[in-house]
């Protein structure tokens, strides 16, 4: 009982008199006094008096700040945890006494004089090995529970490292395509530029050397001209019988051949000027063209589709607001226009679109023999009769049976997984110049099912919604039901 007595005398040594546990980051005041860190910065917070502050203990005045580390007392804690009770076993803090019971009531060890104190005499007691054989069925139990869910974590982390890296490895493969693409395209660019700029520098010195020649002709000329109005000024300031000498010759001078104006420049040549003037307006357009595509490649449109009321199969009901579609008991009355599906329980949204990126994001409520699909259709899609939601139709779309996704292509194919049976969202992406469609678990973000590039070829693509609820052939209180909104 010595030791058990010294063990408790350095377990007291080392507790902080203010949380009775031992210490935890202890600090020493300059009274010689010592507490854990944060009890010690709590007690100055909870303080009723302006700094400075009395020492729990002995009441000597300190300022928050003042008190050091104190590593030595760290460490001998330390030390205390690790010193194991004597004999293995751990006596009675209040009677010294080895702890060889187990309440079952207050679930603790106990000694055999508190087994006959008035705080345990009518619970149940066992043996202290007997409880801790039972409790380490328990633990081990739950132990073996732990390690699985934390090998079901351990997967979650490396599906999620696997699936990053997948990322990861196919945006760089976007990457490396991309700057190999622009990196064709500004050679092609700076080719055709050193061409149509050679060419226009050809252009320039024709131009240059036709102006000079002509330049030259025109000099020419002048200077002629020159020469005889300063010759004939000079005869008609002559007395008359000098100036009537050789009248006759400059007479034929002056009556010369009228000037006629060379051709500078060819019509040949201006025809070049004006085609390579038409060169350069027919990029404009082009130029347009393209920086419109690669901002539209750039910006994805989240849109904010309705339902057309108009396209509604006469079974679906839709919302005030035209954002939500559920299947209904009974067949409406309707105008059977043309734009109506008369068979397929089928509706389309007003918005169509004829080129950039775009999603929107579906909420599905399924209940019974319910199903559903979403996606994307023509504009020329049939309304009348029986078709099949098939690309091959003008429809790209999953649907859900009950059973799981499935990809609507001919054949049609059931995806590997299953859909929860709870409301999920669908993620709906739509680019137009590229002819793909695309569609995400929204809450997740994983990537259901993405189809083959198709070709619109100019035609307005819109959203499309299949909506279904059959009634159990026998338990007709078995209400089936289905229903999509379109989320904010």
């Amino acid at each position: 009982m010595a030791a058990s007595s010294q063990v408790k005398d350095l377990q007291e040594a080392v507790t902080c008199s203010i949380c009775l546990s031992s210490f935890d980051d202890p600090v020493i005041l300059k009274c010689g006094h010592n507490f854990c860190r944060s009890c010690i910065t709590q007690y100055c917070k909870d303080s009723k008096t302006a700094p400075p502050y009395p020492c729990p203990e002995c009441r000597e005045l300190f300022r928050e700040g003042e008190f050091q580390p104190n590593r030595q007392l760290r460490n001998v804690v330390e030390i205390t945890k690790k010193i194991p009770e004597p004999g293995g076993k751990k006596a009675c803090e209040k009677h010294e006494e080895l702890l060889k019971l187990f309440c079952e009531v207050d679930q603790t060890p106990i000694c055999v004089v508190c087994r006959e104190s008035r705080s345990h005499k009518d619970h149940a007691v066992v043996l202290l090995e007997e409880a801790a054989l039972d409790y380490q069925e328990q633990i081990r139990s739950r132990l073996e529970s732990l390690k699985k869910e934390r090998d079901e974590i351990l997967s979650y982390k490396s599906s999620g490292e696997n699936t990053s890296q997948e990322l990861l490895k196919q945006l760089e493969t976007e990457r490396q395509k991309l700057v190999a693409e622009f990196q064709q395209l500004r050679q092609f660019l700076e080719e055709q530029e050193r061409l149509w700029l050679a060419q226009l520098e050809e252009l320039n010195k024709e131009i240059e050397m036709r102006g000079a020649e002509y330049v030259a002709k025109l000099s020419e000329e002048i200077s002629s001209f020159s020469s005889l109005i300063s010759e004939v000024e000079q005869k008609c300031q002559q007395p008359a019988c000098d100036f009537l000498q050789d009248i006759k010759g400059t007479l034929s001078r002056c009556e010369r051949e009228k000037f006629q104006n060379p051709v500078a420049f060819s019509s040949d040549l201006k025809w070049r000027i004006w085609e390579s003037s038409q060169r350069n307006a027919s990029l404009e357009p082009i130029m347009k063209k393209f920086k419109d595509s690669l901002s539209s490649r750039q910006r994805l449109d989240k849109a904010n589709v309705t339902l057309d009321p108009d396209a509604a199969h006469p079974r679906l009901i839709l919302s005030a607001d035209r954002r939500s579609v559920r299947w209904g008991d009974t067949r409406q009355d309707l105008t059977d226009n043309p734009e109506r599906f008369d068979t397929e329980h089928c509706v389309l949204g007003c918005q169509g679109f004829t080129s950039g990126r775009h999603y929107w994001e579906v909420e599905v409520e399924m209940e019974g023999g319910g199903s559903w699909a979403v996606g994307v259709a023509r504009e020329s899609v049939s309304r009348k009769g029986r078709i099949s939601l098939n690309p091959e139709q003008g429809i790209w779309a999953v649907q859900d049976r009950g059973d799981g996704y499935w990809d609507l292509t001919s054949p049609e194919q059931l995806l590997t997984f299953p859909p929860s049976r709870g409301p999920c969202r669908i993620r709906v992406y739509l680019d137009y110049e590229r002819g793909q469609v695309a569609f995400f678990d929204a809450g997740t973000g994983d990537l259901i099912v993405t189809f083959p590039p198709a070709s619109f070829a100019g035609e307005r693509i819109r959203p499309f919604f299949w909506v279904y609820a059959s009634v159990h052939p026998f338990f007709f209180f078995l209400r089936a039901r289905a229903q999509l909104t379109l989320c904010p």
